[in-house]
């Protein structure tokens, strides 16, 4: 019978996620011969090979393809059995690790951390910052107890939470003539100016599918990885962009940047918290979900 380690099959899934051998020693916290080491081994027991070596870079062979959603499979169990004893029959206690998306967290986590820190103090949050669909594949491979984003969520092994709804504005260029007198109306012209964060950024699918009747070709796309950085764009008069509530207070003191309302009915996004379905953070994460709720009316002040 083949005998595979816990340390070979978290080796091999740092290597398989990262495609890098020294950014995945750093992941797992060991020298990159050691990590070059175990991985050899790996193949050597199982018979095959399971990365090809070119440059910097790897490549799974298609027997590492086969192997990656088993191993994962198998990992998450064991950081649910870990989760286990470590917690015993106390809730809100050890490690709990959070996810969020980008156009989230600069404005939730601060309140969120210190109302958790307060309340928990034996609660070790853990942050991950990403785009979506990672926090959903980090969730369900258990390398995050749950995570927030923007409905929806369509993944059956995921339950979800709604926490509160985040309005929609449009952040304008302040001396831009074309909306002296708002509020705006889906079908303004103007959108067409409209830039977008890259792929992958569920704020992107949402502008899309606010101004679905304009052209996206006419759009400015500059592949902006952050809501900030199309905010300054903004400001020095580049286009217009799709703005959550949440983040206009913050965004305010940015120079030359106007905030203007949607005409009603306002476009929305509804934010929740995703957990794993019979993970073993379920209580933990339903109580996170009852604080947000409480800290919702704050963000929007």
């Amino acid at each position: 019978m083949i005998t595979l380690s816990t340390r070979q099959m978290l080796y091999f899934d740092a290597l398989a996620r990262t495609r890098h051998f020294g950014q995945a020693a750093e992941l797992v916290g060991v020298t990159q011969p050691a990590l070059s080491s175990q991985i050899a081994e790996m193949e050597a027991r199982l018979g095959c090979r399971l990365f090809e070596r070119g440059g910097r870079s790897v490549r799974l062979t298609e027997e590492a393809v086969a192997l990656q959603p088993r191993i994962e499979a198998i990992l998450s169990q064991i950081r649910e059995v870990e989760a286990l004893a470590r917690r015993g029959r106390l809730p809100m206690e050890g490690r709990f690790r959070l996810g969020m998306i980008p156009t989230i967290a600069p404005y939730l986590l601060p309140q969120l951390l210190s109302e958790l820190k307060d309340r928990f103090p034996q609660l070790q949050v853990e942050m991950r910052e990403a785009i979506t669909d990672t926090l959903i594949s980090e969730t369900t491979a258990g390398r995050l107890d749950g995570f927030i984003a923007a409905l929806p969520l369509d993944h059956s092994a995921l339950e979800t939470e709604l926490l509160f709804q985040d309005r929609f504005f449009l952040a304008v260029p302040e001396h831009d003539a074309a909306f002296i007198d708002p509020p705006v109306a889906p079908e303004s012209p103007a959108l067409e100016r409209l830039m977008l964060l890259e792929e992958g950024h569920c704020l992107r699918d949402q502008a899309l599918k606010l101004c679905s009747h304009i052209r996206p070709t006419a759009m400015a796309n500059y592949g902006a990885t952050s809501l900030t950085t199309l905010l300054q764009m903004v400001g020095h008069g580049l286009g217009v962009t799709l703005l959550p509530e949440m983040a206009a207070e913050a965004s305010r003191s940015i120079h030359d940047l106007k905030i203007v309302p949607f005409a009603e009915p306002a476009p929305s996004r509804q934010i929740a918290l995703a957990w794993r379905r019979n993970g073993s953070r379920q209580e933990e994460c339903r109580e996170v979900a009852g604080i947000i709720r409480e800290l919702s009316p704050t963000l929007f002040e």
